[in-house]
């Protein structure tokens, strides 16, 4: 993590962000307080205190905030289901709860609420802070449009070791760069930068507001391999993904993502599988400097037919 109050030591910071992965992976169970504090290592009530100095909010809130953001996600993607199942889904008990919390949130139900504007005013905030002088670029693309000739390959891929830095606040100055800089010679101290590195984040910053975003500069490593220090580990499960290759600035990177969730994906038999958005390094992170990039983005799927 990035920005932590000083009396975080590196174990603590990585109990939490254990925490943080068991939460964000199983939104649609109970996670009561004593699970997820077993998870992190800490009795529950030194996990409450220690979370909620590290993240700035009480274990109760981050996974009533998580599951409502999860939920507009769902919602704003159109996958077919209805609100109760949606609401189910993202782990809150019947539709009723999940109207309560979501009013509580947001001001209005969910049946009421403006989801794309929602999204604009987001996207607006995250152009802002990406590239304040130079927004024409950045505008949404059309649905339906492909001026760069963008082609999804699906792929299958297999169960993966990830060793990941994580980043609070990505959209702020670079933090996103200093993150990568510290996995980088951390991964050359082991002779592990040869490997596959990836950026992802679970949250959509057209939903979440920024501030609460977390980024994690991630590397595949061996399961033989030994992580350590300001370092953590995770495990992804195989998974069939969307790959768009992406060779320049910041907006193509943008423009693909638009074309692939509000043109490509809506036209497939496919939704998006509880998985972060990757973008897959053609090698090390920020190898080609801050304004041109070579990458893949990977987005997660399944059938649409198969319940998430």
């Amino acid at each position: 993590m990035d920005d932590l109050p000083n009396l975080a030591n590196l174990d603590y910071v990585n109990r939490v962000n254990r925490a943080i992965d068991h939460v964000t992976r199983n939104l649609g169970e109970p996670l009561q307080l004593e699970e997820v504090a077993r998870v992190a290592c800490f009795s529950p009530f030194h996990f409450h205190r220690i979370f909620r100095a590290l993240i700035g909010e009480t274990p109760h809130a981050f996974v009533k905030r998580v599951r409502l953001e999860r939920a507009l996600y769902l919602i704003s993607h159109h996958d077919g289901s209805s609100l109760t199942d949606i609401a189910l889904r993202c782990g809150f008990s019947s539709s009723s709860e999940f109207s309560r919390s979501f009013r509580s949130q947001y001001g209005v139900p969910p049946s009421a609420f403006e989801i794309e504007q929602f999204r604009r005013t987001q996207r607006d905030q995250m152009l802002a802070a990406l590239a304040p002088d130079d927004r024409n670029r950045l505008e949404r693309l059309p649905v339906g449009e492909n001026p760069d000739g963008f082609a999804v390959r699906l792929r299958e891929l297999p169960e993966r070791r990830m060793a990941y830095v994580r980043v609070l606040r990505p959209y702020e100055g670079d933090r996103v760069r200093v993150g990568a800089a510290r996995m980088v010679a951390w991964a050359k101290q082991r002779g592990l930068a040869g490997g596959n590195w990836f950026g992802y984040q679970w949250e959509d910053p057209e939903i979440v507001p920024l501030d609460r975003c977390r980024y994690d500069i991630g590397l595949e490593i061996p399961a033989t391999a030994t992580v350590d220090g300001d370092v953590n580990v995770t495990v992804f499960p195989a998974m069939k993904v969307a790959e768009i290759d992406i060779a320049g600035p910041v907006d193509i990177e943008l423009r693909a993502l638009d074309w692939l969730y509000t043109t490509w994906l809506p036209r497939s038999n496919y939704v998006p599988d509880h998985q972060p958005g990757f973008e897959a390094f053609n090698g090390e992170p920020f190898a080609h400097g801050n304004e041109y990039f070579e990458l893949r983005i990977q987005l997660a799927i399944v059938s649409a037919a198969t319940p998430l």
